[in-house]
């Protein structure tokens, strides 16, 4: 399969993981919203989500590891349960649901989410009860698009973390549910060559993308730097829905 991409359609990968390490280096977030949809426009979906999930993956330890200090336990193990509910579902659906159909799929939430992204919606508040939906979406979509992150977050700013406190522990849920997502895609054999040889080759970029968003210094604000890439999210949306 990777045989068949052109010279432009490799630069083309490479440009996409950069952007979308890019955005994490900066934000702290996005990457897997950014590369999975653009990516899925040239390679299957079943090739692009194990890859993405890697090395997001590689992407979370450190950041997981320097915020330790932070970690809310109380707030993360009611999420878990959950999320390896959705797992186990999402993997069900990715040996029996047809491509084509998973695509377009990808293409509406893609939509749904930046178009919640530009709203201007009231602060909110809640109780565990939500970490039910919100860990087995997050299992559920992150296992099949790559893209659960959004369910997270929503959850964690219902419950009112501190900004310190936040990244400690979204970086923790990543890292854990991003393990369990990595055994589920190694039994189930989605890691095959093509997907270990795209990891490994994208690696260059993805350490690229990080370093350079890390260290630069925008003068927008973080509200407008979401409605960027909300923008950038929707264009990828539509042309998922019509390849």
């Amino acid at each position: 399969m990777l045989e068949s991409l052109t010279i432009s359609q490799w630069g083309a990968v490479a440009a996409i993981l950069f952007a979308a390490y890019f955005v994490r280096g900066i934000a702290g977030f996005g990457s897997a919203l950014v590369a999975v949809p653009l990516l899925a426009l040239l390679l299957p979906l079943i090739v692009v989500v194990p890859v993405v999930v890697l090395l997001d993956y590689l992407g979370s330890v450190g950041h997981g590891f320097g915020n330790r200090h932070h970690i809310q336990w109380r707030e993360l193990w009611p999420l878990l349960p959950f999320t390896l509910v959705g797992i186990v579902v999402a993997l069900y659906l990715l040996h029996r649901v047809e491509p084509g159909l998973l695509t377009s799929a990808l293409g509406g939430f893609v939509i749904a989410y930046a178009l919640y992204s530009l709203l201007p919606l009231p602060e909110l508040r809640g109780s565990r009860v939500w970490s039910i939906p919100a860990g087995f979406l997050a299992g559920l979509v992150g296992t099949l698009f790559a893209t659960g992150g959004p369910f997270t977050v929503i959850y964690l700013t219902i419950r009112g973390l501190e900004k310190a406190a936040f990244r400690g522990t979204i970086a923790t849920v990543f890292l854990l549910d991003g393990g369990m997502r990595l055994v589920g895609f190694a039994v189930s054999g989605l890691y095959a060559r093509d997907a270990l040889l795209l990891s490994l080759a994208g690696l260059p970029a993805v350490a690229a993308g990080l370093y350079v968003g890390g260290h630069v210094h925008t003068t927008l604000s973080r509200g407008a730097f979401v409605r960027i890439v909300a923008v950038v999210l929707l264009g990828s949306g539509v042309a998922l829905l019509v390849k």
